[in-house]
């Protein structure tokens, strides 16, 4: 493979680390005191998932996320941080491409009728698994430095 700078395996690299760079601002944005003093997050959610077209996008917020709130709000908002230090550092990338692929697709799910969401979450779920068949996690990263996904 060509390519003009960085090799072919550095591009798929700062693919990853950019990807990492955009979960990461997804957690940082997050205003925490309203997302977990108030759970304004998780009430936009709901209020979302109440008027959703699909039933079952309805009944699984209800089954799922209504019950437990605040919990959700903690799972959401630190799988984020999670995933974009993981990206970063190269640390389970496999782990972190496929959870961050899942959380795409949710957010995608739910946000059916927002066009400027799903543009985001098409483009983040596209760059996963580039990401992922790539094996970005070949260079600059931990797994690589540690030999762990050799």
């Amino acid at each position: 493979m060509d390519a003009i700078w960085l090799t072919g395996a550095e591009w798929l690299a700062v693919l990853r680390i950019g990807l990492g760079l955009w979960w990461l601002e997804s957690w940082r944005h997050k205003d925490k005191k309203a997302w977990f003093g108030t759970g304004s997050g998780i009430a936009w959610a709901a209020d979302i998932a109440a008027r959703h077209r699909w039933a079952a996008v309805r009944s699984g917020f209800d089954l799922v996320v209504a019950p437990r709130p605040r919990v959700t709000a903690y799972v959401v908002a630190y799988a984020e941080l999670a995933l974009g230090v993981g990206l970063i550092t190269g640390f389970l990338t496999p782990a972190a491409l496929v959870g961050g692929l899942l959380l795409n697709a949710l957010y995608f799910v739910l946000m059916i009728h927002d066009w400027a969401e799903q543009g985001q979450n098409s483009m983040m779920a596209l760059i996963s698994v580039v990401a992922l068949f790539g094996m970005s996690w070949q260079t600059w990263s931990l797994d690589g430095a540690l030999g762990l996904l050799s």
